[in-house]
């Protein structure tokens, strides 16, 4: 069985999920930090991409706990893990299990526009720190740490993806 763990990095409001919704499919594991927030957030959560500090900090630290548990399943399913800035931490793991990087990059204006119409103020920042760093040609230090804590993480398993290039969508 040939099972692919995808990492879908990019700006905020760069289509990452979107992506990620066109792919999946039913019984794949997706961890993606937007839903993760506002199936934590209750009935009326409002701004999907706005939520108080406390669900903030429940959800990145759900996030990681949920992409240690998945990466314990690739050799099962397909795994889409939505992270838009891994530090080198979470890099050096996602290329231990044999990841493919995938980049979703519509252009910074085009980015800048969708965060004016659809995003918090905050996502500006985000979304430029996520260029500046694209540019000087590193990885951003996106939140929630690295991968440690909760027990070494398993080896990759024997279903290895075939060798894939990343690339840019």
């Amino acid at each position: 069985m040939t099972c692919v763990l995808y990492v879908v990095t990019g700006p905020p409001a760069g289509g990452k999920s979107t992506w990620v919704r066109g792919r999946a499919k039913p019984g794949d594991v997706v961890v993606d930090y937007d839903l993760l927030a506002g199936a934590l957030s209750g009935p009326h959560q409002g701004d999907p991409h706005n939520h108080p500090e406390a669900v903030r900090q429940v959800a990145y630290r759900a996030r990681t706990a949920a992409i240690r548990e998945a990466l314990r399943h690739t050799h099962d399913v397909d795994v889409y893990v939505i992270h838009s800035m891994p530090n080198p931490e979470w890099m050096a793991t996602y290329q231990q299990h044999g990841a493919e990087i995938v980049v979703i990059d519509p252009g910074r204006d085009v980015v800048m526009q969708r965060i004016e119409q659809e995003r918090p103020a905050s996502a500006k920042a985000v979304a430029t720190r996520w260029y500046n760093n694209r540019n000087k040609g590193t990885r951003g230090q996106g939140r929630g740490g690295g991968p440690q804590g909760g027990g070494a993480l398993p080896p990759h398993p024997p279903c290895t993806p075939p060798p894939r290039s990343s690339r840019s969508w």
